[in-house]
């Protein structure tokens, strides 16, 4: 299969979601593309607080999170499922998590909405596999894309910060190395973009920020399913499989999730659904993938060694 290199440069970012962008790039189901990529607010240098910003950006069309693409996948169709398996990772050298100070639902309940952000500024080792922040704190990295999607079914502009079916915006950090990611093709040629790289983030991203960064290399394969029937995004890791649910309320986000993963039991272990739920209770486990983007997201996880 071919390999598609997209150059970084002002063509090839966009900060909105839309069926009528051009694609930069089209591929043939199997492809891969390899791109880096500057940090979600287009920001492109590292090492110091003043990072310079990507410019010009246009308002209405540039201000969501700083994405590569649309790439084109040749053949795919609505209904059809894109697979997005996520081949390398290596992050910039730096990051920086913003924390307090704008109007968030969390900030405002914990008190922090009108006071000073704070943020913390991290160097970043991809060999080492760590970040240090200024105040000497080490983390382990754990890198992800947190927006990888296509655009709605309709004609318009589209913010790249809530999540949706078709992904986007997920925020999910088991979308690391050897992840892939399952997507309903929601248009033609499916349009797919990606950016908003994390260094790392806890599940959940209560700041609303991870380590935000840019990413020096992201290699993904792009292919399409015709055996697949979904109604929200899927993910299979080496460790598990993956369910998100997405809404603007928690519980029914994880009712989507649930749902999903009850599908999925009968699916692949050929179970009753009433016996999926009462299986999933013991080992499936939930967990809040994000509380910031508006549209929240659960993620139920199914370990492949639980059922043996």
């Amino acid at each position: 299969m071919a390999v598609h290199e997209i150059p970084l440069e002002r063509r090839t970012l966009h900060g909105h979601f839309s069926p009528g962008l051009e694609p930069v790039v089209s591929v043939e189901p199997g492809d891969s593309v390899v791109f880096s990529t500057i940090d979600s607010g287009w920001g492109g240098e590292g090492g110091s607080w003043e990072r310079r910003r990507s410019e010009p950006r246009q308002p209405g069309l540039d201000d969501g999170h700083a994405l590569i693409g649309p790439v084109e996948v040749r053949g795919a169709e609505v209904g059809q499922v894109l697979a997005v398996t996520v081949e390398e990772l290596v992050v910039g050298d730096y990051g920086y998590t913003d924390a307090g100070g704008w109007p968030s639902w969390l900030n405002q309940r914990l008190g922090f909405d009108d006071r000073e952000t704070i943020s913390l500024w991290w160097t970043l080792d991809a060999g080492a596999g760590t970040g240090t922040d200024q105040h000497g704190h080490v983390v382990e990295l754990r890198p992800f894309l947190g927006v990888m999607g296509m655009p709605p079914p309709r004609e318009g502009v589209y913010s790249t910060a809530p999540p949706r079916r078709w992904g986007r915006n997920l925020d999910c950090s088991e979308l690391g190395v050897g992840a892939t990611l399952f997507l309903p093709i929601p248009v033609d040629g499916a349009l797919f973009s990606a950016g908003d790289g994390h260094a790392r983030q806890g599940d959940g991203e209560v700041s609303g920020l991870a380590i935000e960064c840019p990413m020096a290399c992201v290699r993904l394969r792009l292919d399409v399913r015709d055996d697949m029937s979904l109604r929200m995004p899927v993910a299979r890791t080496e460790e598990a499989w993956i369910v998100m649910g997405l809404d603007e309320d928690l519980d029914d986000a994880a009712a989507h999730a649930v749902d999903g993963m009850l599908e999925l039991l009968v699916r692949e272990y050929a179970l009753d659904r009433r016996d999926a739920l009462a299986l999933a209770s013991v080992v499936v486990d939930l967990r809040v993938t994000q509380v910031v983007n508006g549209v929240k997201g659960v993620h139920a996880l199914l370990r492949h060694d639980a059922i043996r």
